[in-house]
């Protein structure tokens, strides 16, 4: 079956995180909405309109997939009404609120039929039975808490000496634990990652580093960012009231729980030390820096105090793209040109 991920409903009510990439390359739990479908159906998805004819059966790319619902969602869109637990990504701090769930049906997804490789006996873990380690991946010297959820370690992962994980947690392929990191469920690093520190319910989508010591909670990271040693976020307020998160100009404030840190778009980056409020929103190809608190709503192609100038913001993101082997493509310097000049 022919599936057609339709965006156009749900894309602006997901920025940041939707100014540079399609609804269903958003990753929840261990993989990304696209790669679930993917998993489940055997079928490569489209998502581009172009692309589509009559035979794609169209489903809204916000719709969460499962192996308990997937079914009922293509039964439903074929007009057969089956009551199941369907969730679907409507904001996007829901990333970091739907983790835990997603986490653990992404386990269920991508480990049934499958064999661990064994854990080394220089770890000490609770549940082992809950913990699953990927091909090339390196764990030694750990404390690994299962008891509360899954943990996924990922193919060519490293998990340093001196890590404390605790379920439900997933590191995706290629990404790094620094030494003595303290991470809290449900917690997702993304592929090539380094992450570090004190983490806390919190998403790091792809390529990006919190490689330092500070506290990142209840937020989520876009790809290709980058946050300074000492850099921390504030998740609740003093008075534990409710957290506001303003997603653009245009937007009302929206209540998002008394929970809620930072979310950051693709590209950008803040320096060492830097605290951020609880509810903060910083658009894409931004770089964070000054003596005080940033805005809890920071433009696209912010720098300091003032607007990036085009050629800079591509160099800086290339020199970024290069300390992992990767470079700016045309494409990319197309889509961020488009963003840049319609003042999003």
């Amino acid at each position: 079956m022919k599936i057609f991920l339709d965006d156009s409903k749900c894309r602006e009510q997901l920025f940041p995180f939707t100014y540079t990439k399609h609804v269903a390359d958003i990753r929840i739990g261990i993989l990304t909405i696209r790669e679930k479908w993917e998993k489940l159906t055997g079928e490569t998805i489209c998502t581009s309109i172009e692309d589509k004819d009559s035979k794609y059966l169209t489903i809204s790319a916000n719709v969460i997939p499962t192996i308990n619902n997937y079914k009922s969602i293509l039964g439903q869109i074929s007009g057969i009404t089956i009551d199941t637990d369907i969730k679907t990504l409507d904001h996007p701090w829901e990333i970091f609120q739907l983790n835990d769930r997603a986490i653990r049906e992404d386990f269920e997804l991508l480990t049934r039929y499958k064999i661990s490789r064994p854990v080394s006996k220089t770890n000490h873990c609770t549940a082992e039975e809950n913990i699953f380690i990927s091909e090339g991946a390196i764990v030694e010297h750990c404390f690994i808490n299962a008891s509360t959820g899954p943990v996924y370690i990922g193919k060519n992962t490293t998990l340093m000496e001196g890590n404390m994980i605790r379920g439900p947690f997933a590191i995706c392929e290629g990404a790094t634990l620094k030494m003595g990191s303290k991470v809290y469920g449900a917690t997702t690093i993304g592929p090539y990652c380094i992450a570090g520190g004190e983490i806390k319910n919190s998403m790091l989508s792809g390529y990006s580093n919190k490689a330092h010591d500070g506290y990142l909670g209840d937020s989520v990271l876009g790809e290709w960012c980058n946050l300074g040693a000492g850099t921390s976020n504030s998740n609740i307020k003093n008075t534990a009231g409710e957290v506001k998160y303003k997603i653009s100009d245009e937007s009302e404030a929206i209540a998002a729980g008394n929970k809620g840190g930072l979310l950051m778009g693709d590209y950008s980056r803040a320096a060492i030390n830097t605290s951020f409020n609880t509810g903060t929103v910083v658009g894409i190809c931004c770089n964070i820096f000054g003596r005080r608190f940033p805005e809890k709503s920071v433009a696209n192609f912010s720098w300091g105090d003032e607007r990036y100038h085009f050629d800079k913001a591509i160099r800086d993101i290339d020199n970024w793209k290069k300390l992992k082997g990767h470079a700016v493509t045309e494409s990319e310097k197309e889509l961020l040109h488009k963003l840049y000049t319609s003042n999003l």
